[in-house]
């Protein structure tokens, strides 16, 4: 049995006084408008469909058979023939372009119908990864690997020491993005696997780009300055380090290194988990077939067939010379001498007790200081109200991660959440039998500058061994009052969870495919996938790009969607937190009433009451509208101490506030 305060009663009367008093207004209604209250349901009652329809989905390279759970796909659109069968990477936007990195150079798309993208550019420029970010007419794009060339030409480099190779990041004019024209580059010594782009608060000359570079280091004869001896060997070491470039804006041609902070110093090896029991039961397969085996970082491993042939042929050669077949002696040697054969060739990891010497990506929240570095064996927090110098204040390893992939703030950075790519993103990590805790994700509250765990979050859905998953890049959704974030798991699809409880997050949408291939591990799937202006877009590894929606549900309303949908954005980066701030709507209004109503923030004869002045207001003009939203305002500030959530009645009263002031 409902019991009704009097405050209640009071509102309700006034709901009717207003109704009564602007009825016989020129512009106003005549009678009370309509209303129909949104079926909401509480996180802990979120019911995904069972069976699970990702689970079993028929493969195909583009005609896969597909899942989809709360969202609308808008569009999926392949990539131009120049990138088929190359990998796509990461994504950023620019007014209303998608520009999408490929092995292969990059795609620009205008994304302003997302129902049908038009191609506007592809523009070859074979390097790894492509990582792409943009800011103002400036387009970023990362190239890392030994074949990328300064000229962009598709031949590649063969010599191992080149003047023609490209490791490090391009710049683009793209005033007219139809044309990118390539103006620099900023030649690093390990190259760049991915950078961040930071717009410093207090610096409108200049903006700065992590480089984060993951690669063995070049020869000092291709870059000089660069080497690989320990930094208490030589304090100018490429290891253990990022590099800053500082890029003045009216002379981007003049972008340079500026610092390369030592954000790893004094950080030690992190704790490791084992194998998972597939793992080991493939590891128990391939040695009871004779397989190679031999001991790396404190676990016994198998060769690849492919490794241990051509092993086999230089041992044949060395003993034989050219073209020697490989004999029972041959393979013997291998067998007894493995271990030693591949530490000579990669180095010995005994005895090395050291942290990262890389990260992986670093995720810059310039409006609050801070940064998010997810760096191989550690999570780390880093203030960067200096740009040109970060400092770590903060760093966390975990026995149950992998690889530190990368981090997502909270809008009010109150909160991190890092990945752990586990296995690199080319193998398949969300099989049956692996571990929830392993490839997942580590949600953290930030407390006086300190990390501090909360919980982990997997994609749900089991994945074949045909599909390589875990977790990869996602973005936060702007949905008020919550925190809503969209994440890729590679060809385990793309998934939307809920994570405003640290403790329990809770997926509320996702979207899959079937395999690439179903005879064997075929690459493909979402390599990344960002929120942006309305849509949600999808950079498809194999498959192009892909554009979505969100679908109402009980567990996200119309009215959040819509809320969600009046933060526009100029531009995004991958590895930028941007803050997002709500313009004073109904629709903000709404989505709020509906989240005190999910949440029980609110008694339900107040709810009924505030969304009849609501809807009164949507059937009223001029100063009818004003005085409803003003007295409504003024009641639902009076209700705030009374209520279960006072403070998201405090935003819904001063957003009615806001609304009776324009």
């Amino acid at each position: 049995m409902k019991h009704y305060s009097m405050k209640n009663l009071t509102l309700l009367t006034l709901l009717a006084v207003l109704v009564t008093t602007y009825g016989c207004a020129p512009k106003g209604p005549m009678v009370q408008a309509d209303f129909t209250a949104p079926e909401v349901a509480p996180m802990s009652e979120v019911t995904p469909p069972t069976p699970d329809p990702r689970v079993g989905l028929e493969a195909g390279l583009f005609d896969a058979e597909e899942a989809i759970w709360n969202l609308e796909m808008l569009s999926t659109t392949p990539p131009p023939a120049a990138f088929v069968g190359m990998t796509s990477s990461d994504l950023a936007f620019k007014g209303k372009y998608a520009i999408q990195g490929n092995y292969n150079g990059v795609i620009i798309w205008d994304i302003s119908n997302p129902e049908k993208p038009v191609l506007v550019k592809d523009y070859v420029c074979p390097a790894s990864q492509s990582d792409v970010s943009v800011y103002g007419d400036l387009m970023f794009v990362s190239g890392e690997g030994y074949s990328g060339r300064l000229d962009c030409g598709t031949e590649g480099v063969q010599e191992a020491v080149s003047e023609d190779r490209l490791r490090g990041i391009r710049i683009f004019d793209i005033a007219d993005i139809e044309e990118p024209k390539y103006i620099a580059n900023v030649q690093t010594c390990r190259g760049s696997h991915t950078h961040s782009v930071l717009k410093d608060p207090e610096d409108d000359e200049n903006v700065y780009v992590y480089v984060s570079g993951s690669a063995s280091v070049r020869p000092e004869e291709e870059l000089p300055g660069c080497t690989d001896f320990a930094p208490e060997d030589d304090p100018n070491s490429a290891l253990f380090r990022i590099e800053v470039i500082k890029v003045p804006l009216d002379s981007p041609t003049d972008a340079a290194i500026v610092s390369s902070p030592r954000i790893f110093e004094d950080l030690t090896a992190p704790p490791t988990h084992g194998l998972a029991p597939a793992d080991l039961e493939a590891l128990r397969i391939a040695k009871e077939n004779g397989a190679f085996m031999y001991e790396r970082g404190g676990r016994e491993r198998a060769l690849s067939n492919g490794f241990a042939g051509r092993l086999l042929s230089n041992i044949a050669q060395e003993r034989a010379g050219e073209g020697a077949t490989p004999n029972a002696a041959d393979t013997l040697y291998l067998r007894e001498n493995a271990t030693e054969m591949i530490n000579t060739m990669f180095g010995s990891s005994d005895g090395d007790n050291r942290g990262p010497d890389q990260c992986h990506d670093i995720t810059l929240y310039p409006e609050i200081g801070l940064a998010g570095g997810a760096c191989e064996g550690y999570g780390l927090l880093l203030d960067i109200s200096d740009p040109a110098n970060p400092v770590r204040i903060d760093a966390v390893a975990d026995s149950n991660f992998s690889y530190w992939h990368s981090a997502t703030f909270t809008n009010d950075g109150s909160a991190v959440l890092f990945t752990d790519e586990w296995g690199g993103g080319g193998q398949p990590k969300c099989r049956e039998t692996d571990p929830y805790e392993w490839g997942a994700n580590a949600i953290f509250t930030i407390e006086d500058g300190e990390l501090v765990f909360q919980s982990y979050y997997k994609l749900p859905a089991p994945q074949t061994v045909q599909e390589n998953c875990v977790a990869h890049n996602g973005s936060m959704i702007p949905v008020p009052g919550r925190d809503i974030m969209v994440q890729s798991w590679y060809q385990g699809g793309i998934s939307v969870f809920d994570w405003t409880d640290r403790k329990n997050p809770v997926e509320i949408a996702f979207h899959d495919r079937g395999p690439v291939r179903a005879d064997r591990m075929g690459s493909g799937g979402s390599w990344s996938v960002y929120w942006y202006n309305g849509v949600i877009v999808n950079s498809e590894i194999a498959r192009g790009l892909d554009i979505f929606e969100l679908a109402p549900s009980p567990y996200l309303t119309e009215n959040e969607i819509a809320a969600a949908n009046t933060v526009e954005l100029d531009y995004l980066n991958a590895q930028g937190n941007p803050m997002f701030k709500w313009p004073s709507t109904p629709a903000l209004a709404k989505a709020y009433v509906d989240q005190l109503d999910r949440d029980n923030g609110l008694d339900d004869t107040s709810l009924s009451a505030v969304r009849q002045g609501l809807a009164n207001a949507d059937a009223t003009s001029g100063k009818a509208k004003t005085k409803i939203f003003a007295q409504l305002a003024e009641e639902v500030g009076e209700m705030a101490s009374m209520a279960n959530d006072s403070e998201k009645v405090s935003k819904l009263a001063n957003t009615l506030k806001d609304l009776a002031s324009m």
